[in-house]
């Protein structure tokens, strides 16, 4: 199975993100290969997370700055739920962009920031969607940004209503 890497590096100090983008690419992966999670988790722990040795780390689709507990509980809640979150993600895009016909890396996307704001220990709902944003800027040049900060935006006014209240 091919790497699935972001077109632009996470910036330096910025761990959480990182987590983020494996975790995208991680769910990608998954998809793509038929992967269990479990398998993909460790295949990202041992060979694309962290920094090889004489490298500036982003190479072949590293990710050397991710928190591994951060990454593995995105990949793992968005398998988990994934029904429930396919559903949800179902009712939040336009009536004439069924799941189905999202492009799988901004399907891994929604399904990755849909777990985190599923996760409510987790940073606040606005902070989940700002960072999703970020990551998707990584992967597209194109409107798929904007749609996936509708609908992370739609799913956390559903999932955190308390954070929404004026």
């Amino acid at each position: 199975m091919g790497k699935l890497a972001s077109r632009r590096p996470v910036p330096p100090g910025r761990p959480r993100t990182a987590s983020r983008v494996a975790a995208v690419q991680a769910l990608f992966q998954s998809e793509q290969a038929q992967d269990s999670p479990e398998s993909v988790i460790d295949q990202f722990v041992r060979h694309r997370l962290g920094e090889l040795p004489g490298t500036g780390g982003f190479e072949e689709g590293r990710v050397p700055d991710a928190l591994v507990p951060l990454f593995a509980r995105i990949v793992r809640t968005a398998v988990a739920q994934q029904d429930t979150l396919d559903r949800m993600l179902a009712e939040a895009l336009p009536a004439d962009w069924p799941l189905a016909r999202i492009d799988p890396v901004l399907r891994a996307l929604m399904r990755a920031g849909g777990a985190e704001l599923l996760m409510t220990d987790g940073p606040p709902a606005k902070v989940v969607i700002n960072e999703y944003l970020d990551v998707s800027h990584g992967f597209f040049t194109g409107d798929e940004p904007r749609m996936a900060n509708g609908v992370l935006d739609r799913l956390a006014r559903l999932l955190r209503p308390g954070e929404f209240v004026q």
